[in-house]
């Protein structure tokens, strides 16, 4: 099946050699981060995680959210899921490559990864994180893979595949659970330190995967003959829809508990979100950009008429991933680090090296993820044509 992806028109080679030419960019400048060290990054004794494991953490979200499509079809037999379930399998690639390809690069000397190998330390959370991330994406490279050459060939997959499926609904989660352990298990940051942060993680995790899936199935359908079907994509909004009001809901619900124990170590986090802390205010904007954003998705994924309209369906999930990546990508390390068990405040800002190199694991991601619709779109239209064929016979 490789040979689709080397089949295509001049606007698909124009975008593959765009997207190299970012990843060839952002390498320079992480050979510049290697050779100097991480002191062109904006972090510092203060802020030891930055842009980088933020982004990790958003992207383990997007990888989870792939097991919305999954799920219902395996597990609970709706079969109209069976035309986009290969397209979540797929965006769950990209996306735990980039989260490794993120933690290579905070690393500094990308040779300590295998320090996680060498010495393994079961009672490290960063342990297991490294474990479920690598099975997860083993898992959806063998199901998706081997479901999508069954469906070429016309046969039934295979049933140890089948098990497989049933094995990455339950891992989806888990990679998201044990990512949000990395955070409420240290005792010394009180923004991370609360039972709720996992629920949040999986809540927000089940809005932006999904609503980044339905852009995407939009997408496919303007520039292919392929059509990942209406019903498919009106389902996966009800699914943003939920997802998205219990993770404000979570949020909520955490903000009462803070400022109703009036904890000052606890309180200084959000405020300094949400409205500055002693003249520092970097965030502010950015935060209140993000609730301003998922209650306009919520508005309009909740009123049928609108969710039901394609375009405002389109701009509704625009908003809901926009609002979910500046809560977890930007809002959650620094309302962590910012101000310290001392109440000190460093703020902690993305350098330009930090956003380039950031960009061209983006482009990575958006590389992979092409080659892999390619792929996957190149057998669906085969396999329609060829009922088509058999119809008209």
């Amino acid at each position: 099946m490789l040979e689709l992806a080397f089949k295509g028109s001049k606007k698909y080679w124009v975008w593959i050699v765009s997207l190299c030419s970012v990843i060839g960019f952002a390498f320079i400048c992480y050979l510049w981060q290697l050779g100097f060290g991480l002191g062109i990054t904006g972090m510092s004794r203060d802020v030891s995680w930055g842009f980088y494991i933020a982004q990790l953490t958003f992207f383990v979200g997007v990888a989870a959210g792939g097991v919305m499509v999954v799920l219902p079809y395996y597990l609970h037999d709706y079969k109209a899921f069976g035309r986009i379930t290969v397209l979540g399998e797929f965006l769950a690639i990209p996306a735990v490559i980039m989260c490794l390809l993120f933690v290579i690069v905070d690393l500094g000397q990308p040779m300590r990864l295998l320090n996680v190998i060498l010495y393994p330390t079961p009672n490290s959370v960063l342990f297991w994180d490294m474990i479920v991330l690598n099975v997860y994406l083993l898992l959806n490279i063998v199901v998706g893979w081997n479901v999508l050459e069954a469906e070429r060939n016309n046969v039934k997959y295979p049933g140890w595949v089948k098990f497989l499926a049933y094995t990455s609904i339950v891992w989806a989660p888990a990679i998201h659970t044990v990512t949000a352990f990395l955070y409420c298990g240290l005792p010394g940051r009180g923004f991370w330190m609360t039972a709720i942060l996992a629920p949040r993680f999986l809540a927000s995790a089940f809005a932006a995967g999904p609503s980044l899936l339905i852009l995407l199935a939009l997408f496919i359908r303007n520039v292919t003959k392929f059509d990942p079907g209406k019903e498919q994509i009106q389902s996966l909004a009800k699914i943003v829809a939920y997802a998205l009001i219990l993770n404000v809901f979570f949020f909520l619900c955490e903000v009462f508990v803070v400022f109703y124990s009036q904890i000052p170590s606890h309180m200084s986090h959000l405020q300094y979100l949400f409205a500055g802390l002693h003249g520092h205010n970097a965030y502010v904007p950015w935060m209140w950009s993000a609730m301003a954003f998922m209650t306009i998705g919520i508005i309009l994924l909740v009123i049928p008429t609108a969710r039901k309209n394609e375009s405002v369906l389109a701009v509704a999930c625009i908003f809901v991933f926009a609002g979910t990546w500046i809560d977890k990508g930007l809002g959650m390390i620094s309302g962590g680090f910012v101000p310290n068990p001392l109440h000190h405040i460093n703020e902690y800002i993305p350098t330009i090296p930090e956003l380039v190199i950031t960009l061209g694991i983006y482009a990575i991601g958006a590389l992979i993820l092409t080659v892999l619709y390619k792929i996957a779109i190149g057998v669906k239209e085969e396999s329609s044509g060829a009922k088509d064929t058999c119809e008209s016979c």
